[in-house]
Order: structure tokens, then sequence, then C-alpha cells
């Protein structure tokens, strides 16, 4: 008897589900609500007010109208600066799937680059819809602008030396790189130019622009092709080449893990003689693991053909290359390179030091500003590392 009343209950709760999906005229259609997602925004920041845009999708095409309120909240953009503040309901008509949210964001006149604003849409009160997302994020895209300031204190050096005439310079005055003294390698070179580094060289502006009287080279962390990083690699061969004076290069430097700024310069002969034969007078290196200290360094092929060196490095006694601009130079004659830091020489090859017959630094060499990232010498980035990681070149001046 128990069976029995539980196998009429059975049925009869069957027949009210059954009931419950069916329509009104006896069909079989199940009433299903759509669910509404929000997808990100973003949008290139302008000099002057631009449109953010934000898609909204159904699941499922209703007939009667489908409605959400949403409001507009603060991250690190501020509505008091970067956006105009809204709230309201976006509505979905009837037979669509897709609505869209309009954000204005403001304009700046100015193009500043910084880290990219964020702020939060955030969706409530659904009707004859269920939420998937509640909210979505609104990114403004500033980290490409043009003009970036930096703290220009620290050590210079003059426009003029007694018994010397300032034979070229670049002052990075100008809007864009002068092209008439530089060209820029693209690519990894094969290996990272044989050292193993990580970083894909572009000619972009994101990676290389003029602002406020310095030349930038910024290292970023963006996938291009295989590699996770991206960078500068510049120079002035085969357009400005030198042999013997002295050169001034003052620049701030990028000092964290993985990181490898450097000013250095290549025989010219390089094509018809292949490095090391030709010779590499590295100006100034730098790697993160050591923020405090710079290297100079003469590289050649010894007597028997292969690579040798000589050099010795500079360290500060409390910051680092980071926080001030520091001027790294040359005093290069005939068989012999000192090098020096804010005036202070720290080393000296000659020729006889360098004990090769081979000595190629009374030829004439061009100049390479690169910020490599990672490679055999620095390590590879890690968590500590931030991006972007930035050079900041105020001037290269050659005076014989």
């Amino acid at each position: 008897m128990v069976k029995l009343k539980f196998f009429r209950f059975f049925l009869i709760g069957s027949f009210l589900l059954i009931g419950l999906s069916c329509t009104k005229g006896g069909g079989s259609q199940d009433i299903v609500i759509p669910t509404l997602k929000i997808e990100n925004g973003s949008q290139t920041r302008g000099v002057s007010a631009t449109a953010m845009q934000f898609q909204l999708t159904l699941t499922k095409i209703t007939t009667v109208p489908v409605s959400v309120n949403y409001v507009l909240t603060d991250g690190t953009a501020l509505a008091s600066k970067d956006y105009v503040a809204a709230s309201g309901t976006v509505t979905i008509d009837a037979g669509k799937a897709l609505g869209e949210l309009i954000v204005m964001i403001k304009g700046d006149p100015t193009n500043t680059r910084q880290a990219n604003p964020e702020f939060k849409v955030q969706l409530s009160n659904p009707k004859n819809c269920t939420l998937g997302s509640s909210s979505a994020k609104g990114t403004i895209i500033t980290e490409d602008g043009t003009n970036l300031t930096t703290d220009n204190t620290g050590y210079a050096t003059p426009t003029s030396y007694p018994g010397m005439s300032l034979t070229w310079s670049d002052e990075f005055s100008e809007n864009a790189p002068d092209m008439n003294a530089w060209n820029f390698e693209i690519g990894n070179g094969g290996n990272g130019w044989g050292n193993n580094e990580l970083e894909y060289y572009t000619n972009s502006g994101k990676n290389v622009f003029l602002s406020n009287g310095n030349l930038i080279i910024e290292a970023r962390k963006e996938t291009i092709g295989n590699f996770n990083y991206s960078s500068t690699r510049m120079t002035t061969q085969n357009k400005k080449s030198f042999k013997f004076g002295r050169i001034d290069i003052r620049a701030k430097l990028p000092v964290t893990k993985g990181m490898w700024p450097a000013l250095w310069m290549l025989g010219s002969n390089i094509s018809s003689m292949p490095w090391p034969k030709c010779g590499e007078i590295d100006i100034m290196e730098l790697v993160g693991l050591d923020p405090k200290k710079v290297q100079g360094t003469g590289h050649f092929a010894s007597s028997a053909g292969v690579h040798d060196s000589r050099g010795g490095g500079y360290s500060l006694s409390s910051e680092d290359f980071s926080q001030k601009f520091h001027v790294f130079s040359i005093l290069w004659a005939q068989d012999s390179i000192t090098w020096l830091v804010d005036d202070k020489p720290f080393y000296t090859m000659t020729k006889a030091s360098a004990g090769t017959d081979n000595y190629p630094f009374n030829n004439d060499f061009f100049f390479i500003f690169n910020v490599a990232v990672g490679g055999d010498w620095p390590g590879a980035p890690d968590g500590t590392t931030n991006f972007p990681q930035r050079m900041f070149v105020d001037y290269v001046r050659v005076f014989q």
C-alpha cells in the first residue's frame, strides 16, 4: 500500500513538471531565460575625447526586451580625469542578441606615456535575463604616449674642451630620431647576436622615441613571434663613424634583474673583418645583478685569432645608476683608450697592455645603443622585474 501511494505521487509530480515546461496552448517549448555577458573594453587615449565600447551578448534571442543596470567605478583610472562618470540602464531589444555600452574617455592634449589606467563597469538588476558576468574592465591605452618626463638631475659635461672641437653630437631635441645618423636593427640577430638575449628588437614608437630632450629606449614584456620581450637596438653604421677623440654620453639606466643596457661601438670594417677582429669598445655596460656598477671594455682578437678583452668597472658608493644621470666617457687616442664616469678615470687599455699585434682600436668605429633583456651575462628577468624598463640618453657628443 505504501509503494502504491509513492507511485501515485511520482506520477502527479511528473505531470506537473511537464505542464510547467509547456506553453498554455499545449505546445512543448521550454521556457529558457537567456544569460547576459559583458566583454572587457579598451581604447587608446587621444588628445581629445574618444569612445570606449563594451559589448553585451545574450546566449539566446528572446521575444521580450532584456535590460540591465550599470554603474562605472574607479580603479587606477579616475572619473575626475580619465573618463566620464555614468550610470543607467542598457536595453537589448526583443529579437536581438547584442547590445553595447559606450563610455566616454577624456582626452589628454599632452599625450603622456604612463601605465594603462583601468576602471570597472558594474552590472546589476537584470530583467528577463540572468548575469553570466557582473562586471567588466575598461582599459585606457596610454602606454604608447609620446610625452615622458624624468628627473634631469645628475652629472653633466661641457659642450667644449680646450684644444678640441665638437665633431658631432645628438642632443635628441627633435620629435623623432635623426635617420641621417641612426639605423634600427630588427629582430633577434639569430641567437640574440651571440648572447642568447630574450628580446625582439623593433623600430616601433613603443620601444624608441624622443621626449623632453631625451632619447628613450623602452623594453617591454610583450610577445612578438617566439619572443616574450621587445626593445630597441640602434646604430650609426654606414652613417656616422669616428676615430679618436673624447666621447661623452649622458644617460640614466635601467638596473633591475635581467636588464642589460649598453652604450658601445663596433669597428666599421665589421663586414670584411668579422667580430672580434673588427674590435668592440664598450663605453658602458650594466647588468641588473649589479645596479651600482658599470663596465668599460675593449674586445679584440688575440694573436691566435680568438676573442680577448681588457676592461674594468666603476661602482657608485650609494645610489644606483637609475636614480640620476651620469656621463660615460672615453678618451680615445692612438694606441690607448681611457674610460671615465663623471670625469673620473677608472681604466686604461693600451696596445701594449692588450698584448697583441691585432690591435683594432686605431680604426674607425660606429655607435650602438641598446637595451637587451636577458642573455648570458645578466640572466633572465624574474618576478622582481617590473616592465617597462627604460634607458634615457640626454646626449652623445664627439670631440676631436
